[in-house]
């Protein structure tokens, strides 16, 4: 079997990546199911265990900062109300703030947007995006929420022009589908009404798209 590490199957790096996967069907298939402990570990240990991968191989600190606290967020957004919804969000936002680190570390500068047209392109297409979102957001959530949510949109959109200035089409992809993922994620929980019959397909959606997003980042750095 082809393996992305060196070693096999039975190389800690790649029996690590094997168990974030598995995690992540398990979660993909309970997720019509009510908050569970079990739940919530299949969810949380799905990313900490790219955070661990990251450890194994080498990767930078700010790379397995980020996977962790991003599973630390998970953690929270595995159980219900407004107080796990905040816990959340605070840890992703830190999250995404050393995600930007990261970016603008390893990449060629923000005039790369400039330089670069299809680089200035797809940041516009960004910039439009969050602009939609944030302002269908501000009429739908309460007060309490609309400060917090508009810091976090802020932080996303920093994040996903940071992705903008690496090399790596892996990374930029990662970013990309990680701003997909948050914004079904806020339209299913903001804009779509609670009987919806649409809700499941766009939560099992928003998992998809949010791993796979966190794998691509990974893999981006790991395997160059």
């Amino acid at each position: 079997m082809m393996m992305p590490f060196a070693g096999g199957i039975d190389a800690n790096a790649n029996a690590t990546l094997i168990f974030s996967l598995v995690a992540a069907v398990i979660y993909a298939f309970t997720l019509g199911m009510p908050p569970s402990l079990a739940r919530s570990a299949a969810k949380t240990l799905a990313v900490a265990m790219l955070a661990v991968l990251s450890a194994l191989q080498g990767g930078p600190l700010l790379l397995v900062a980020a996977l962790a606290l991003s599973a630390v967020g998970d953690a929270f957004l595995s159980r219900d109300g407004e107080k796990a919804f905040l816990g959340g969000l605070a840890s992703f936002l830190v999250a995404h703030i050393v995600y930007i680190a990261l970016f603008l570390r390893s990449g060629g500068g923000l005039g790369l947007l400039g330089a670069e047209s299809w680089r200035g392109a797809i940041a516009l297409a960004l910039a439009v995006f969050v602009i939609v979102m944030l302002a269908a957001l501000w009429r739908r959530v309460g007060p309490g929420l609309r400060v917090p949510i508009a810091c976090y949109v802020v932080a996303i959109l920093a994040m996903g022009m940071a992705a903008l200035t690496t090399s790596s089409a892996w990374v930029i992809g990662g970013a990309v589908l990680f701003m997909a993922s948050d914004g079904l994620l806020a339209t299913e929980k903001f804009l779509v009404a609670a009987i919806s019959p649409h809700r499941a397909w766009m939560r099992f959606a928003v998992w998809v798209l949010y791993y796979a997003a966190q794998l691509a980042i990974t893999l981006g750095f790991l395997l160059g």
